[in-house]
């Protein structure tokens, strides 16, 4: 856990995924199209990628421990998360408000 809490602000959009889920590679993909020049950590390219995993699933309570988005350090949520944040017009403010994005 404390790898995954050191590594939570050193941008202001850090994105913990794996290679191979689609869901991880949408919510990273949006960003990206956001102008958002996230840190994307993937755990399966990490040889302590099954531990930060279960760090993840502990932090996030319930659902799959990827992909976890944080903002500004904090744990904003996994994708049905960021997704209802995207469409409510809320993400955009908050990746502004961690220094993110300046448009």
């Amino acid at each position: 856990m404390d790898r995954v809490m050191k590594m939570a602000p050193e941008r202001g959009v850090v994105i913990f995924t794996l290679n191979s889920c689609c869901m991880c590679h949408t919510v990273t993909r949006l960003f990206t199209d956001l102008g958002v020049n996230a840190l994307v950590h993937e755990l399966d390219h990490d040889p302590k990628g099954k531990e930060m995993e279960r760090a993840l699933l502990k932090l996030l309570g319930k659902g799959p421990p990827v992909p976890a988005v944080f903002i500004g350090g904090k744990l904003v949520g996994g994708t049905n998360k960021i997704m209802s944040l995207h469409l409510g017009g809320e993400l955009v403010p908050m990746i502004r408000n961690a220094g993110a994005l300046w448009l």
